[in-house]
């Protein structure tokens, strides 16, 4: 096979995407990429004529020193035994503004495909091949994307630095603040701030009649004696003045 394809971009911009498997990968129509497995790889299904062949493969490109991609693939049926096997090698050259895809190759298939017409087949492999050009044109013409923004360090806060006029010396023991090492002195309560004069005397005057009551009454509450009970005597002439 050999088929051309324009693409309006310049061949830097597809040689790099070339290069990322991820973009590759990104190109080929209807490609379901598989997890776990190689950046270009998964589940592809080809519509051919009136019918449509799901494959299971793997896609490897490598740049070559003349500045060409050797482009190699391998797939089989999902369902049925048929497999397909390519080498392809695509060159690169500016034209107008834009760039020509060259892809000339080989494949080799069996299975399902081999019973459908050989022109059929080919159109299925060219419409194929210019769908992923495209696709991968777009993928090139896509912006860079910016590079991280570096990690912000956390900021470092100043620290004051005492004047050489106040850094104690080596003659001059370290000045300790000596109101912070003295514990506070309380204040004596006979400095108190004395009360009125009328309730200083009212004061004074119940603890003397207090005092003279304690004296000369007789203890009240819990400590005052317990009287003695009375006893009652009944009078026997009361007893004897009901009738018999």
């Amino acid at each position: 096979m050999e088929h051309e394809v324009f693409v309006p971009v310049s061949p830097d911009r597809l040689s790099a995407a070339l290069a990322d498997p991820e973009r590759v990968a990104r190109a080929v129509p209807g490609l379901q990429q598989e997890a776990g497995a190689e950046p270009v790889a998964g589940r592809l299904k080809v519509r051919i004529g009136s019918h449509s062949i799901t494959y299971r493969g793997t896609l490897r490109i490598a740049a070559q020193d003349n500045g060409s991609y050797a482009v190699e693939g391998d797939a089989t049926e999902t369902r049925g035994a048929g497999s397909v096997k390519f080498a392809l090698t695509v060159r690169l050259r500016d034209h107008d503004g834009g760039t020509t895809l060259t892809v000339q190759g080989t494949a080799s298939a069996d299975g399902r495909i081999t019973e459908q017409p050989a022109e059929t087949v080919h159109s299925a492999v060219i419409r194929l091949v210019n769908r992923t050009a495209e696709n991968l044109a777009a993928v090139a013409a896509e912006p860079a994307a910016p590079p991280p923004p570096p990690e912000e360090q956390p900021a470092v806060r100043d620290t004051e630095v005492p004047p050489p006029a106040l850094a104690p010396t080596a003659d001059e023991p370290d000045r300790v603040d000596e109101a912070a090492e003295e514990p506070p002195v309380a204040q004596d309560f006979a400095e108190a701030a004395e009360p009125p004069a009328e309730a200083a005397h009212a004061r004074r005057t119940m603890i003397g009649r207090s005092a003279e009551e304690v004296d000369h009454a007789p203890p009240r509450g819990r400590y005052a004696p317990v009287p003695a009970p009375q006893t009652i005597v009944q009078n026997p002439a009361l007893r004897w003045a009901a009738p018999a």
